[in-house]
């Protein structure tokens, strides 16, 4: 990503966060970052365009640590396990926080908003997860099962309570023996289950 680009996506979500989404104006924007509105909407279209590749950018952050490439040649919980520090990081960082709070205010007023939130967050990492979890049923790893499903249900063991408490700002994000906790408990609720094999 170009300095210019990065710095007009920085300012954005600063406005999008300080103002609201609907109170924000691409001239409070331009003001902050600099440029014209002709550049804004040449590369973005328009505001929800730039709301988009804030959240898009962020996604390409947490998809960076799950690579399609070569995965048969890595154990499932370490790739579980790198993905889910790498994600539950993004979880938490000031940006993300911010544009889930931002979706969920706006998602009734802006309901476009909330689905490009949607696409191109969390949508975009559970079909790359998916996709793993297919890889290791073929190794025979995990049994069959619906992996989008199965996907889902670890996005959400990763964000636990934990980022709820967060956002509602009851507690500050965790320390990273904290987050590591989390994310090794999850891995092995995940892989493993709760209950207890009994043989007869």
């Amino acid at each position: 990503m170009s300095r210019r680009r990065e710095s007009l996506l920085k300012a954005a979500a600063e406005v999008f966060f300080e103002q609201g989404y609907a109170a924000a104006s691409i001239d409070a924007i331009i003001e902050r970052a600099g440029g014209s509105k002709r550049n804004i909407y040449s590369e973005f279209g328009n505001k929800q365009g730039l709301f988009a590749a804030i959240v898009t950018g962020n996604a390409d952050k947490a998809l960076s640590s799950l690579p399609i490439d070569n995965v048969e040649k890595r154990d499932l919980a370490e790739t579980l396990t790198v993905f889910g520090r790498h994600l539950l990081r993004i979880y938490m960082s000031p940006t993300v926080i911010g544009i889930y709070r931002l979706a969920v205010t706006e998602a009734n007023r802006f309901p476009d908003l909330a689905k490009a939130f949607y696409e191109q967050g969390p949508g975009r990492t559970t079909i790359r997860l998916a996709q793993i979890l297919e890889e290791a049923q073929k190794r025979d790893e995990i049994r069959m099962g619906d992996c989008r499903h199965l996907a889902d249900r670890f996005m959400g063991m990763i964000r636990d309570n934990l980022h709820l408490q967060v956002v509602l700002g009851l507690r500050p994000p965790p320390s990273e023996k904290e987050a590591d906790e989390a994310v090794r408990s999850a891995v092995d609720l995940f892989l493993n289950g709760v209950r207890i094999s009994r043989h007869t």
